[in-house]
């Protein structure tokens, strides 16, 4: 496993970390059982390949909180069966607060829900405090400086070490940050955008400037594999056991829909033919190879439900590892979606620094 630092926060963290979103805590799926000891055993596989960080959400699971509690369980018998390897000094758990309920204040990043959502998620997770908490949205009905000030008590009373945004924009961001300055508040430190071979211009261009000094912010990415899109398991119809024949997926069914008439999805049978021939790696490795590739990618969030693809998954850091400027190159040329450099960096984008891995 290879590690980055998480921006200015001074953690180290896995590029391949382990997510919660839509693989435990969803209705129907899982016993209660069942579930705790399916978690377990994907999070000490990933724990023994190296991975230190371990994501969730409040919103997550159906009922919400339930993947929270999921992995709190998981989490709290495997520090007491693998005490070495789940030594909570060298783990790294994340939450995101916004959607708590269905009540007009158990949403949004209203002070109340901050510290309300926040005392829920951590007993849900059997843990005294989190590493990284993010407001899930921004929140138009808050002004920003509640916002900060809020989170700054979150920090500055223990319950996490450092606070983030995820899907905020470049400005929403920079805003936060002046803020914090300006009051001597704690800035956020990190983003968790989505992003992965389609979805490129927020992260590559308006985010740009947010990866340098001052800020210099850590990301935690999300659908790198395009809600498994670019697995490369659609590209001549939907399997039988895809969770797009699921209830409350039919989102990925249009989706995917529109993928068939844009040209993606020819795109990516181009990009697996690639990945086989080229490198003797599957879609997925690739795709997750590839945004390895980029060093503002601080840490990929893994959404495995099975021992297989987790091993596949994490199989892609040797994918990367051998990817030289060359295979991107030809990625490039099959995609045909990278944006604009962006206009105060002088040329030449990210791909100047391919080496870094």
């Amino acid at each position: 496993m290879l590690y980055r630092m998480m921006g200015n926060t001074g953690l180290q963290v896995s590029v391949l970390s382990y997510g919660f979103w839509a693989t435990f805590g969803v209705k129907d799926r899982l016993s209660n059982n069942e579930g705790i000891l399916a978690a377990k055993e994907l999070l000490h596989q990933a724990r023994l390949a190296g991975v230190n960080l371990f994501d969730n959400a409040e919103v997550y699971g159906n009922p919400r909180g339930e993947a929270e509690r999921i992995m709190g369980e998981a989490m709290a018998q495997l520090m007491e069966e693998h005490p070495t390897e789940w030594r909570r000094s060298e783990i790294i758990v994340t939450t995101k607060i916004f959607w708590g309920g269905d009540g007009v204040n158990e949403k949004g990043l209203s002070r109340k829900h901050i510290w309300e959502g926040m005392d829920a998620s951590l007993h849900r997770l059997q843990l005294d405090y989190v590493d990284m908490v993010f407001c899930h949205r921004p929140d138009p009905l808050t002004p920003t400086e509640t916002v900060v000030r809020a989170m700054t008590d979150i920090v500055r009373s223990g319950l996490a070490t450092s606070w983030g945004t995820s899907e905020w924009s470049a400005q929403q961001i920079t805003e936060a940050f002046w803020i914090a300055r300006q009051f001597g508040l704690e800035p956020p430190q990190f983003e968790q955008p989505q992003y992965h071979m389609f979805h490129r211009q927020r992260f590559e261009q308006e985010y740009h400037p947010m990866y340098q000094a001052p800020y210099r912010m850590g990301t935690t990415i999300w659908s790198p594999l395009k809600s498994g899109i670019l697995t490369g398991k659609y590209n001549e119809g939907i399997p039988e056991d895809s969770r797009l024949n699921q209830p409350g997926y039919e989102f990925l069914k249009k989706e995917l829909e529109t993928c068939k008439h844009n040209g993606t999805l020819e795109k990516i049978r181009r990009l697996t033919t690639f990945a086989k021939d080229e490198l003797e790696c599957s879609m997925t490795q690739l795709a997750l190879a590839w945004c390895l590739k980029n060093p503002n990618v601080t840490t990929i969030l893994l959404g495995a439900t099975k021992i297989g693809q987790l091993t596949e998954n994490l199989g892609a850091l040797e994918v990367a590892k051998k990817m030289t400027a060359a295979h991107v190159e030809t990625v490039e040329s099959i995609l045909e979606t990278k944006p604009e450099v962006y206009s105060g960096f002088g040329g030449g984008g990210w791909q100047r620094r391919l080496d870094t891995l």
